[in-house]
């Protein structure tokens, strides 16, 4: 399912560095974890849910993750009409709850296509550029967000952590 190319992915973030490069290459780090995590593994693997009742799964943090970089990147800092795809009104839940392993795949593909689409679009900003949350009354900076990104993704990585060690065992940084 996921490549040994997934954990090249991975890169360790600079430790001397200006500020734009220091963040980037902790965001970068993080999305490198991910798919660390996810990678060797089978649609049904990446769909297997950590304990009853949560319907997290390894899949799902990958659809989940997905959607937060869409919402933050193209809907606020960007300003662009799309709506999230994977969560509804109906299914707030429907990152981790709808995981489908034989679409493990194309959920895989999205995930590293929306990374890319997020730098190109982060890369037109400043770091002292504000925009605004569409249901909140609140400016964020470009600063502010891509540190909420770091913060996201080593939240989700440490859930994938015990994912992946209930999967197949396997742990690690």
């Amino acid at each position: 399912m996921t490549t040994a190319e997934d954990s090249a992915f991975r890169a360790d973030p600079p430790t001397v560095a200006g500020e734009r490069e220091l963040l980037q290459g902790f965001v970068d780090f993080h999305r490198g974890t991910l798919l660390w995590k996810t990678s060797g593994l089978t649609g049904e693997q990446l769909a297997t849910r950590s304990a009853e009742p949560s319907t997290m799964s390894l899949l799902g943090l990958v659809r989940h993750l997905t959607e937060v970089e869409r919402f933050w990147y193209q809907i606020c800092l960007d300003g662009r009409p799309v709506e999230p795809r994977l969560w509804t009104t109906e299914q707030p839940d429907g990152d981790f709850d709808l995981v489908d392993p034989a679409q493990a795949e194309q959920d895989l593909a999205d995930f590293k296509a929306i990374i890319r689409t997020s730098d190109e679009i982060v890369s037109g900003y400043d770091l002292d550029h504000t925009f605004r949350h569409p249901r909140r009354d609140e400016e964020y900076s470009v600063r502010w967000l891509l540190i909420h990104m770091v913060e996201e993704y080593a939240r989700h990585n440490g859930h994938a952590d015990l994912l992946r060690e209930r999967v197949d065992g396997l742990t690690g940084e």
